[in-house]
């Protein structure tokens, strides 16, 4: 495969638009980086050295949220007739979000202070200098006047700035601007074409860049290598992006970051490694064996052509105890894979049911909560390489002399015919998408209840129906944990895990019976304290895996509350002797 000059988004966690006098570091960056040599460009596929910036972003560190539209630094002025995919971030896509390209109309910001290096050349990046001007003061104060957002509010502790390194180069002739993450779900989209034309930039110096140090934002620290090629899953899920985190904020809360999957308790799951390292093919095939809970699970027949990788992943269902677990990975016939050991917390969701409200609770200072949303997938994408033989038959001579005698003789050629062929590979893409539905309304045994209002102090039924569509179902789970939080325990602290009442690729959830109910109803009751007004519980579905991960969704529904169950009461008058 012949190397070019890749020229796709390489890491760098330069932030810009700054004032020329720096002050003092604020803010904590979480940035690392490698790279290395760069190959060679053509005419149509080429990139120079300096075509580059980053898209800043901030971010709510609660939920994971873009509150600003990012933004574009960069010390060049790219054509103006440059095709780009807007100003999308890596959150978002990772939240599902697909390419929209657009001819056009690209907006930048030139920064007062240069950017530092970003996309190395040579395989020595430059994060210390990019790690400094990301932590300057006077460089903070400019991105926040760029991005529209007061200065003390950025740095209050509660928002954290993303930072994605970008380049722009020529591909197939045409100028394109890309981040890594885009760059990996446009060689998707052309069947690694992007890949084969520009690895040394697209795949290696753009998305390493820059990677986590410490786990954060819901991505991982990056283990892998610094210096090799990366695949598209290791780019979207690991590579090119930095984050800065303002005053003692820990990066995520301490167990996140040590596990590469957290699963439910009797959940059918699906794990995935990437494997890589020379060509697979049907005739020096590699397989994969995972070690998972005592018994041994193996993937044969993963192919993938020379410089590329392939995701391989088992399908398997969880314990029903909550453990932590450490599933290890071989891989035989030549390949590698991007982790030896896996990491696994399994986990029971059903420990924190709400507590009997009583008649006499009260919350006077109650206000009500904005919904908190848990971290949202809604589709994935993933691919599988399939090797078909290209003939080239090759004629191999074998002379040889017939003697006539007295006649002479003549040369004969009894050679054959040889196949001298190799294997291509074909792209096959896959995927699936996650969709679903929540209804509320009052229970039947709230006797006042009209429509979707009812009085505090009753209950309320949920259903929540999930639909699963994809394309390769033997790779895919149906959606099967749905858990509701509410808003008198401001989204937190307790919650309900529904009981699936079906299953599958169409899913429906409803309440568990409530051990409080008289009646055994499938119910929440609302604290009969809560102010009159909209009553919104929040839904988090999840537990619907595939090769790209897991598929999850954030919903609401709401009722109205009007007065109190104790409106219904009365004392009768008593009759006189």
């Amino acid at each position: 495969m012949k190397r070019l000059f890749s020229v796709f988004l390489s890491l760098a966690l330069l932030l810009c638009l700054v004032s020329p006098v720096s002050v003092y570091a604020i803010g904590e960056g979480n940035v690392d980086g490698g790279g290395g040599g760069m190959g060679d460009g053509t005419s149509t596929n080429s990139w120079t050295p300096g075509n580059d910036g980053v898209r800043v972003t901030v971010v709510r560190a609660s939920d994971h949220t873009a509150v600003t539209t990012p933004v574009d630094l960069t010390n060049k002025t790219p054509p103006s007739s440059i095709y780009h995919f807007g100003k999308v971030s890596k959150l978002q896509y990772t939240g599902g979000r697909g390419l929209s390209p657009v001819q056009g109309g690209y907006t930048f910001k030139n920064p007062a202070q240069s950017l530092p290096r970003i996309i190395s050349t040579s395989g020595s990046n430059n994060i210390a200098a990019i790690k400094s001007y990301f932590t300057d003061e006077q460089v903070i104060r400019s991105i926040s006047e760029t991005v529209g957002m007061d200065f003390d509010v950025l740095i209050n502790g509660d928002y954290k700035l993303l930072i994605e390194p970008f380049a722009f180069y020529k591909f197939e002739g045409v100028m394109v601007l890309t981040t890594a993450t885009e760059a990996a779900l446009y060689d998707a989209q052309v069947g690694g074409l992007l890949r084969k034309r520009m690895v040394s930039l697209s795949h290696k110096n753009l998305p390493l860049s820059m990677f986590l140090e410490v786990a954060d934002l819901g991505y991982p620290a990056w283990s892998g290598s610094k210096s090799a090629a990366a695949s598209n899953v290791d780019i979207k899920a690991a590579l090119g992006l930095g984050i800065v985190r303002f005053k003692d904020r820990p990066a995520e809360p301490p167990d996140v970051s040590v596990y590469d999957y957290e699963y439910r308790v009797n959940t059918e799951v699906i794990t995935a490694i990437t494997v890589s390292g020379g060509q697979s093919d049907p005739d020096k095939p590699v397989s994969a064996t995972f070690y998972v809970n005592g018994k041994s699970l193996k993937v044969s027949n993963i192919y993938y052509p020379n410089g590329d990788s392939q995701l391989a992943w088992i399908r398997w269902t969880t314990p029903g105890t909550p453990q932590k677990m450490t599933i290890t990975v071989s891989v035989s016939g030549g390949g590698s894979s991007s982790k030896a050991t896996i990491n696994v917390n399994i986990v029971d969701l059903d420990k924190k049911p709400p507590p009997n409200p009583v008649a006499d609770d009260r919350n006077d200072g109650y206000t009500r909560p904005s919904v908190v949303n848990k971290p949202q997938k809604t589709s994935a994408s993933w691919s599988v390489w399939r090797p078909w033989w290209q003939e080239y038959w090759v004629w191999i001579s074998d002379w040889d002399y017939c003697d006539h005698g007295e006649d002479g003789g003549h040369w004969v050629d009894n050679g054959w015919w040889e196949d001298h062929g190799w294997w291509e590979f074909d792209l096959d893409r896959y995927q699936a998408s996650l969709s679903a539905s929540m209804s509320i309304k009052p229970d039947d045994k709230s006797p006042t209840a009209s429509g979707k209002s009812m009085k505090s102090g009753y209950g309320f039924n949920q259903t929540v129906t999930a639909s699963v569509s994809t394309n390769q179902s033997s790779a895919v789970t149906g959606a099967q944990t749905a858990v509701t939080y509410f808003p008198e325990f401001a989204y937190q602290t307790y919650w309900r895990l529904l009981e699936r009442m079906s299953s599958g690729y169409s899913a429906r959830f409803e309440f568990k019976e409530n051990q409080y109910s008289t009646y055994g109803s499938r119910t929440h009751f609302t604290p009969i304290w809560y102010p009159d007004g909209s009553y919104t519980p929040h839904t988090w579905l999840i537990d619907s895996w595939t090769p790209d991960g897991m598929l999850s969704l954030n919903f609401t529904d709401n009722i109205t509350i009007r007065g109190s169950l104790w409106d219904d009461w009365h004392i009768a008058p008593q009759k006189p002797h």
